[in-house]
C-alpha cells in the first residue's frame, strides 16, 4: 500500500446559506411588529428605499392646488394685502373702502387703537392672525401639553408614602417594597431578601411594609391572596376569628368543602354563605385597575370571507403589508457622480440588497397567501359550523399539498393570524393532534373534543358527569379517549371535578 498524492474533480450540490437566503427566512417567520420595524431600519440605512405610500419622493414635484383661477393681468396681488397696512381716516372713510362696518370685522371687546386721541381718526393695525385674545407668542396652542399621563400603581403608592412618613429611612425601605410590586398588585420578594439587600433591620422593613399595606387599593403589598384579602377585611372591620379561620383555609374553599369550613369557623350554614359572599366581593388583584400595560389588538394577516358561490375568498391584509419601493431615479443620478471605488461598491450593495428586500416582502406575502389558501381548504368544515367540525391537520399535511417543507410552513404559522367571522384566530390553533375514532371511525380534532366536553358540562342538569362518564359519552359519538386525557382537557378548560361541582351545585340549591 502506497500514499500518492493526486487531484480530483469532482461534481456535487450543496445548499449554501448566503446572507440574502438568510433574511427572507427570517422574515417569514416576522410578526407585523417585527417586520415593521425590521423594514424601519432598513429604511434608514438604505437611500434607495422608500416607502410606496404616496409620499413625495425626490424626483417628484408638490402638484400645483387644483380649484384656484389663474391670473393673467401682471403681478399678481396677494389676496390678504391689507392685513399688512395701516388704514387711517375717519370711520366712515374705512367702512367705505372696506364695504362693510368696523363692528363686523374688528371685536370691540379688545379695540386696540394707535391714536386715541382724535374722536374720528382711527389708526387700525390688524392683529396678529389667530390672536382671539389674552397672551399669545404668535404660534398654535400646544395640546398635547394639556394631556395627562396615566396614572401606574407605582406613582400612586410614592405619592401616598410621601404623605405618610417623613423619615428618609422609612422613605428608602417604602420605595424598594413598592418598587417590588407587581401590576396585580403583590409583593414579589421576600422581607428577608429586602432586607439582606438594603443592610437594614429585619423588624424596620417589616414595619415599614405594614405601613404600604394601609395603602390605596386596599390588599396592596400583600404576599399571598390570603393577606391581601385578610388586609382588606380589616379595613372593613371584618376580619374576626370566624373569617380569621375561613382565609386561612382557602383550599377548603376552592374545593367546596362546606362541612369541614363549618366545623372549622364553628358557623352554621347561613353564616358561612354570607361569609363566602363577602369574599367574592374582594378584589383579589388590587393592582390592576392601575395597569399600565397597553391591549394589544390581534390584526389578521389573511382576511377569509364567503364567495357568493359558496366557496371561501382568501386574500392579504394589505395594511398589515409594508410596501418599499427602489428608487432607481436617484440611484442613476447618484451613480453617475461616485468616483470612488468606495462609493461604487456602497451604491451597488445598496441597490442589491434593496431589490433583495423587495422580492423577499413579496415572496413572504405570496407564501403566507399560499398556506392560509390551503388551511381554509382542510378547515372548510370549521367556517361552515363551527369548532366541533375542526379537522385534525398537522404541518406536513399542509407542506405536502402545497410542495413546500414542514419548516417553512412552521414558520409561516408562527405568529401570524386569520381574520374569520367567528373571530381573528392565529394559524397555529387550526394545527390540532388527532384523537382515534372508536370502533374504526374517523379521528377526531383533540380542539373538537375539548369543545364537545365543555358543552357536555354546560348542560348537566341534576346529574353531574364525572370523568368516567364524559369517556362514555365521548365513545357512545365515536370518539375513543382515556380518563386522563378527559380529566387533561377538562382542566385545560378551567372545568372543576364533578365532586366540586355537585358541592357548588348543592350550595346553590341551598341558597
Amino acid at each position: 500500500m502506497s500514499l500518492l498524492q493526486r487531484l480530483e474533480m469532482r461534481q456535487g450540490q450543496a445548499l449554501v446559506m448566503t446572507p440574502q437566503l438568510l433574511q427572507a427566512i427570517k422574515l417569514l417567520q416576522f410578526s407585523q411588529l417585527d417586520l415593521a420595524a425590521y423594514v424601519d431600519a432598513e429604511l434608514e440605512r438604505n437611500p434607495l428605499l422608500e416607502r410606496a405610500e404616496g409620499e413625495t419622493g425626490p424626483e417628484r414635484e408638490a402638484p400645483e392646488p387644483a380649484g384656484e383661477a389663474e391670473y393673467d393681468g401682471g403681478e399678481a396681488p396677494e389676496p390678504e394685502a391689507w392685513l399688512n397696512q395701516e388704514m387711517t381716516g375717519s370711520r366712515s372713510e374705512i367702512e367705505g373702502d372696506l364695504d362693510t362696518r368696523l363692528d363686523n370685522v374688528f371685536s370691540d371687546e379688545n379695540p386696540t387703537p394707535r391714536d386715541q386721541g382724535s374722536g374720528d381718526m382711527l389708526s387700525l393695525t390688524p392683529a396678529p392672525y389667530g390672536n382671539t385674545g389674552g397672551s399669545f407668542d404668535g404660534e398654535l396652542p400646544d395640546f398635547e401639553a394639556s394631556l395627562t399621563a396615566e396614572t401606574s400603581l407605582r406613582d400612586h403608592l410614592a405619592a401616598q408614602l410621601d404623605l405618610a412618613t417623613a423619615s428618609p429611612f422609612d422613605r428608602l425601605i417604602g420605595s424598594f417594597l413598592i418598587d417590588a410590586v407587581d401590576d396585580a398588585g403583590y409583593l414579589r420578594e421576600s422581607v428577608d431578601a429586602v432586607a439582606e439587600r438594603l443592610g437594614a433591620r429585619l423588624d424596620d422593613v417589616a414595619r415599614v411594609l405594614r405601613l404600604v399595606q394601609t395603602f390605596d387599593p386596599p390588599g396592596v403589598a400583600a404576599r399571598d391572596l390570603a393577606e391581601c384579602l385578610a388586609i382588606q377585611l380589616r379595613e372593613q372591620d371584618r376580619f374576626d376569628p370566624a373569617m380569621q379561620a375561613l382565609i386561612s383555609r382557602l383550599d377548603l374553599v376552592a374545593k367546596r368543602d362546606f362541612p369541614a369550613l363549618r366545623r372549622l369557623c364553628g358557623v352554621d350554614d347561613e353564616d358561612l354563605v354570607e361569609m363566602l359572599s363577602e369574599i367574592r366581593r374582594l378584589d383579589p388583584k388590587p393592582g390592576r385597575a392601575f395597569g399600565t400595560h397597553a391591549v394589544e389588538v390581534l390584526v389578521p394577516d389573511v382576511f377569509v370571507r364567503a364567495a357568493p358561490d359558496g366557496s371561501w375568498l382568501v386574500e392579504l391584509n394589505s395594511e398589515a403589508l409594508p410596501r418599499v419601493l427602489v428608487n432607481q431615479t436617484y440611484y442613476a443620478r447618484v451613480a453617475k457622480g461616485a468616483a470612488a471605488d468606495g462609493d461604487k461598491a456602497f451604491l451597488s450593495e445598496c441597490l442589491q440588497t434593496a431589490n433583495w428586500l423587495t422580492r423577499s416582502l413579496e415572496q413572504r406575502a405570496r407564501t403566507i397567501l399560499k398556506v392560509a389558501t390551503e388551511i381554509v381548504r382542510q378547515q372548510d368544515a370549521f367556517f361552515l359550523h363551527g369548532v366541533a367540525h375542526l379537522r385534525p391537520l398537522n404541518l406536513k399535511t399542509v407542506a405536502e399539498a402545497i410542495g413546500m417543507h414542514e419548516s417553512t410552513v412552521s414558520r409561516v404559522t408562527s405568529n401570524k393570524s386569520i381574520g374569520t367571522s367567528r373571530g381573528t384566530l392565529e394559524m397555529k390553533y387550526f394545527f390540532t393532534a388527532a384523537i382515534p375514532g372508536a370502533a374504526g371511525a374517523a379521528s377526531h380534532s383533540s380542539e373538537a373534543v375539548r369543545h364537545r366536553i365543555k358543552q357536555l358540562v354546560d348542560a348537566e342538569a341534576s346529574d353531574v358527569l364525572s370523568d368516567d362518564a364524559l369517556v362514555q359519552r365521548l365513545r357512545d359519538e365515536g370518539v375513543d379517549i382515556a380518563r386522563r386525557t378527559v380529566a387533561k382537557y377538562r382542566e385545560s378548560l378551567r372545568i372543576p371535578s364533578s365532586i366540586e361541582r355537585r358541592r357548588s351545585r348543592a350550595a346553590q340549591v341551598g341558597r
